[in-house]
């Protein structure tokens, strides 16, 4: 998708320089796949002990018979 940004420029030079890209293309779709990344992962914490599984790990391991 084609879009029109004011970004500015040093900011954008910066991220690129520090994440060794060659374009600003790359380097804006690096960010914003990372901005998505770290709210999942924001959205897991959260999650945390909200969930409550009763695994029988002993049981999950035998093999069932054949019969």
């Amino acid at each position: 998708m084609r879009t029109t940004l004011d970004l500015p420029e040093g900011l954008v030079d910066e991220a690129r320089e520090l994440m060794g890209f060659t374009s600003k293309t790359e380097t804006i779709i690096h960010a914003l796949r990372e901005v998505v990344r770290r709210k999942r992962v924001e959205e897991l914490k959260g999650m945390f002990g909200a969930v409550n599984i009763n695994l029988d790990i002993a049981a999950s391991r035998r093999r069932p018979s054949r019969g």
